[in-house]
């Protein structure tokens, strides 16, 4: 049985069969949300439902997630953005491994390029899906900046349990070849003058720094600050970048974060969220852009707006979600 999704204030109409989500079912249809994870952790695909009756884990939030809400009758709902597709926004490439290095204990460097002629459209923030033997997906962050849309630069964290990490990486070198399929994701840099808060923990560095190569190519004098939290010093594992960028952008500060930090360590200590409400009494104004672990960006879109002032809307965020996360 398909049940027909009105979006509030629009033309906009499609159908959804009981069994799908609102999210895909608009994909289907030739649309568009905001959507990050697809497993209701980083809460991108928010939104509202006017009107009708809808299956959800959330039944006591004010806000659903469109990736995990399915319907229950005809429904009226209010997404934070939806747009038409473009049908050649998305493309599927066998890509070739350049070289894999590592960067640190538990982090490879994963450099492809396209076939020769080849280039894609992307936004920096965007991520890619590795598609395996047989049909799985596995999604990476793209940490090159667009203008490089021949190849794709990933920062892949080596998890206990993965199944790339465990059943392709040990055995992927220069010349083999990965097929993937691009771009996806919703974690790009609104245009605006508002400063900019940039969270990130372990390889969720990958698509901000994505983000801050773009952004310093296209100039301007827009406020930023990266704020980066690892365990120890090494898994901070481009840390010299950031700082070659405060030393040559007036316009951005960089504070690295250890939670588990050596003798030797003269910088900022504890939770990396933690650190930027120690250095912003107040978010509002601001725009706060999370990636990496669940627990983190929880903790900071919880924080940033119950004690910072940060509106819902102007928190962006990517979550990484490994084997040891729960699916809802």
């Amino acid at each position: 049985m398909a049940f027909t999704i009105r979006v509030a204030d629009t033309d906009i109409a499609f159908p959804c069969e009981a069994g799908t989500t609102i999210l895909e079912a608009a994909r289907l249809a030739g649309y568009e949300m905001p959507y990050s994870c697809l497993r209701g952790a980083c809460a991108s695909c928010r939104g509202l439902v006017r009107s009708g009756e809808v299956e959800t884990p959330y039944p006591e939030d004010l806000y659903i997630l469109f990736c995990q809400t399915r319907p229950r009758s005809d429904l009226e709902i209010v997404p934070r953005e939806i747009r038409r597709i473009d049908p050649g926004a998305k493309s599927t490439i066998d890509a070739k491994v350049l070289r894999v290095t590592e960067a640190a204990d538990d982090v490879r460097i994963v450099q492809l390029r396209f076939p020769p002629g080849v280039r894609v459209k992307f936004k920096a923030g965007q991520y890619l899906d590795v598609i395996l033997a047989d049909g799985a997906r596995r999604s990476f962050s793209m940490a090159n900046a667009p203008q490089q849309s021949d190849i794709a630069v990933l920062h892949v964290r080596v998890v206990p349990g993965g199944r790339f990490a465990e059943e392709v990486l040990p055995g992927l070198a220069a010349g083999g070849t990965l097929r993937v399929e691009l771009p996806s994701g919703d974690f790009w840099l609104r245009e605006g003058d508002r400063p900019v808060v940039f969270v990130a923990s372990g390889t969720g560095f990958a698509p901000i720094k994505s983000i801050l190569e773009d952004t310093f190519r296209k100039g301007g004098a827009r406020q930023m600050a990266l704020y980066w939290g690892a365990r120890r010093e090494k898994d901070l594992y481009l840390s010299g970048l950031p700082e070659k960028w405060a030393a040559q952008h007036a316009n951005f500060r960089y504070v690295p974060v250890l939670s588990e930090p050596g003798a030797e360590w003269a910088g900022r200590t504890g939770f990396v969220h933690r650190a930027v409400m120690e250095d912003y009494p107040t978010l509002a104004g601001h725009a706060v852009y999370a990636c990496g672990v669940s627990a983190m960006v929880d903790a900071a879109r919880r924080d940033f707006t119950a004690d910072r002032g940060l509106a819902a809307d102007d928190f962006y965020c990517d979550v990484f979600v490994t084997p040891a996360d729960p699916k809802t």
